[in-house]
């Protein structure tokens, strides 16, 4: 007969999956300091890698099923967590390195197996307690999801109590103290014992568990400098802020040459060790002369000074030069409220207070889009301290066709968008850019967005103008004064001739002057965009790697362009198809091994259906991870935030998938294969309804669209979280030992998820992914009433 699942085993995988999922958003906070954000899809996959191989060791080695070793996997769980944190520190993988050092993806690899100890010992607890026939598999499962959504809310407060460091030993602790009253004897000793270490080291030694950031990191590039000196380190949910001295925090990005004097004090600013920027003392105001020489100064000559918005301002030299221009209102929205907090802080104790400036934290697209405001200028600026095109595979909603819409949007008549970006040739982020603006303009109903559009370039930056309405004669001979005075080039005008280009920064060719004129014409713009070397098509929200350029065709030039160097290829993303081979690989052999360990006369493998079910696990596990971290990115925007994003997300889904499972144990007609079209079914609906969803969602407080959000995924949720104990409910009853590796084949494939998803969203966007995900629970109704339909046969 079977028995229930004892209350000790569910409470220790509560604290088992609540500190794994902590553990894992503590990693994702800690790769984007130590390597890079976008990095930190990794950890997904790092994960599941380790629940995977932990099916394969417990279908090969049959005694370790034995539920009376969970309390010892619990204790290598809490050990494991802070063990496989240091180890990984200590790994030599640096992605700067991997254009001349072919070891990198080696440790690469390293790095994937260190991490994912905790996450296989974890996969022990869970692969035993389905391995023993219970009635009710689907309290394991309830008790699994509800521990990993408390774990997604409860890193919150421990990123407000500290870094992400610190969050791997207080979940450590946590485990530890949760055995003190599940475990007994050595296992209770040995907790007592980890819970004392990891206290210590938080008091007494927390040196020895900073994350170790790559030397080529902006941050550490700067604390290099002669006299540069560390001042103060910020941690939130939002991420990590250092604040700086070093003569690499000179920031006046494109100032003009012909100014000569000083500039004033700068102290640095560093989100996350690799964005720089600067907060500019503002106390003197004659040091504050160089405003007038900067490129980003253009727009105060030809439009009103009555309301202007800074974008994303960071250290605020934006907000200077508008409040220098003699500006009577200005507001400003940061997307960092930890960068706002620490520069607010600084400069009210040392540089003194921007009176004029009203700020607000928030993603600026989405603040617009729930106000009516109109601007006379809108500043948004693409420049740090540093130049860097290192963006690859990360998403950025500022700069899509609909973000530029709701900047075109509010602009008051003869307003002005300006645009500022650093030049990095050969030319592909101003092109992409320009082309991106155009598609918006000619969406907000601009019959000849050519002849709203100035372009200036200096020796290091470039400057994009769109005015709402057409430029008049008077604008355009604002803009060649300002230019000639500053010699600073002008790029396009409308009208604009050729000899009037490059002229004072001179360069080789005038490839920005034509690539602008093709651009700006809407009859060969499209054979341009086409047979460009690099892809600079408009991106959308659906798709918002707006620093993605690469064209497979185009490899080879690509190469030659960037100088025969592999570096760009890695961080544009083509690490992605030599990580996915590698995890490939390994997965392969996890979920072969047990075939070789197993005699080929077992009962269990000689059932009908067998590799129908073990396909099923294969396609749920690919679908929950296709469509959640679809869901993730497509909440960004809406939520403002990566953190507050996944957090809401994956919250909403694992406890609506917990409660779907629970629920699944008392209503019969709910454990039925028709539950998987409903997810595929409420999977694609979510594409169709999210547009509609966000549009009422963004209006609302940050605090009523984390919880509209919450709400909206709970369904899903609720039916993703039943095909699984389903599964292995229908394990049990026809062969209790394959469970280890249908847990081995769902963790396994779930390792490629992340990875794949990444992929296929770089091609075709996300809605594809949740398709795709959609596509593989339909998949698996069909395994599912192709073997019950075998086995009543």
């Amino acid at each position: 007969m079977l028995s229930e699942p004892p209350r000790r085993l569910l409470l220790l995988i509560f604290l088992s999956s609540l500190s794994c999922l902590a553990y894992e958003l503590a990693l994702v906070r800690i790769f984007s300091v130590t390597l890079s954000y976008h990095f930190a899809f990794m950890v997904i996959s790092i994960a599941m890698l380790g629940i995977g191989a932990s099916g394969t060791m417990l279908s090969v080695a049959p005694a370790l099923r034995e539920l009376r070793r969970a309390p010892l996997y619990g204790l290598l769980l809490a050990l494991g967590i802070p063990l496989s944190y240091l180890l990984a520190n200590e790994v030599p993988f640096d992605p700067a390195r991997l254009s001349w050092d072919r070891l990198q993806v080696l440790y690469l690899g390293v790095y994937y197996l260190v991490l994912s100890i905790p996450f296989f010992c974890f996969g022990l607890i869970m692969a035993a307690a389905f391995s023993t026939p219970t009635e009710h598999p689907g309290a394991v499962y309830a008790s699994d999801l509800l521990g990993a959504g408390t774990g997604s809310l409860l890193v919150f407060l421990l990123f407000f109590l500290g870094g992400p460091e610190q969050t791997v030993l207080l979940v450590s602790s946590l485990i530890a103290a949760g055995l003190l009253f599940i475990a007994r004897g050595a296992v209770r000793g040995a907790a007592l014992l980890l819970l004392a270490l990891d206290i210590a080291a938080l008091v007494l030694q927390p040196q020895l568990i900073q994350p170790q950031m790559s030397p080529f990191k902006p941050l550490l590039v700067a604390l290099r400098f002669p006299g540069a000196e560390h001042l103060k380190t910020y941690h939130s949910p939002h991420g990590r802020v250092d604040v700086f001295r070093s003569l690499a925090a000179r920031y006046a990005p494109g100032l003009s040459l012909r100014y000569l004097d000083p500039l004033p004090d700068q102290t640095g600013v560093a989100v996350d060790g690799g964005d720089m920027h600067a907060i500019t003392d503002a106390r003197d105001r004659e040091r504050l002369a160089f405003l007038k020489y900067l490129p980003s100064s253009l727009p105060y000559h030809l439009a009103n000074k009555e309301d202007v918005l800074v974008l994303d301002p960071k250290g605020g030299l934006a907000e200077l030069v508008a409040e220098y221009n003699g500006v009577k209102r200005v507001s400003s929205v940061e997307s960092n409220p930890l960068v706002m907090s620490a520069v607010g802080q600084y400069r009210a104790g040392s540089y003194g207070a921007l009176d004029k400036v009203e700020r607000r934290a928030g993603l600026g697209r989405t603040r617009l889009k729930s106000s009516n405001a109109l601007f006379d200028v809108i500043d948004l600026s693409f420049m740090g301290s540093m130049p860097s095109a290192a963006f690859g595979f990360a998403e950025d909603y500022r700069f899509t066709v609909e973000a530029f819409k709701v900047y075109l949007d509010h602009l008051k008549p003869g307003g002005v968008l300006s645009l500022n970006l650093y030049l990095l040739p050969p030319p592909r982020t101003e092109l992409r850019f320009l082309a991106t603006l155009v598609e918006a303009a000619e969406a907000s109903g601009a019959r000849d967005a050519s002849s709203r559009i100035a372009a200036l370039r200096s020796w290091g930056t470039l400057t994009i103008l769109y005015k709402n309405g057409p430029l008049s004669r008077e604008d355009i001979d604002r803009l060649r004064a300002f230019c000639r005075e500053r010699r600073f080039d002008t790029v396009y005008y409308p009208g604009i001739r050729q000899e009037e280009s490059n002229i004072y920064v001179k360069m080789p060719g005038n490839e920005y002057f034509t690539a602008f004129e093709l651009l700006l014409d809407p009859e060969r713009r499209p054979m341009f965009t086409e047979e460009a070397v690099f892809d600079i098509r408009p991106v959308r929200d659906d798709r918002p790697f707006a620093h993605y350029y690469l064209k497979a065709g185009n490899i080879r030039e690509i190469y030659r362009l960037m100088g025969e160097k592999w570096q760009y290829f890695f961080e544009e993303g083509y690490l992605l198809p030599a990580l996915f081979a590698q995890v490939m690989v390994i997965s392969v052999l996890l979920i072969l091994l047990p075939l070789a360990a197993r005699p080929r006369s077992t009962p269990e493998r000689a059932a009908p259906g067998t590799l129908r079910l073990l396909s099923y696990f294969a396609a749920i596990g690919l679908g929950f991870l296709f469509i959640e971290t679809s869901l993730v990115q497509k909440m960004v925007m809406v939520l403002e935030h990566p953190a507050y994003a996944a957090g809401t997300v994956i919250a909403s889904l694992l406890a609506g998938s917990g409660a779907g499972s629970y629920a699944s144990l008392r209503t019969e007609r709910l454990r039925s294969p028709v539950v998987l079209l409903v997810v595929a079914c409420l999977a694609a609906f979510s594409i169709a309804a999210l547009p509609a969803a966000n549009a009422f969602i963004t209006s609302q407080p940050l605090s009523v669209r984390i919880i509209a959000v919450f709400l909206f995924f709970l369904p899903l949720g609720f039916c993703m979280g039943i095909p699984l104990p389903l599964g292995i409910s229908l394990l049990q009853t026809r062969g209790p030992a394959l469970v280890p590796w249908a847990w081995a084949v769902n963790g396994c494939f779930s390792v490629l998820s992340p990875v794949l998803a990444v992929m296929i969203a770089l091609s075709t966007g996300f809605d594809a992914v949740i398709l795709c995900g959609a596509g593989l629970y339909a998949a698996g109704f069909l395994l599912l009433r192709t073997v019950t339909g075998q086995m009543t046969g």
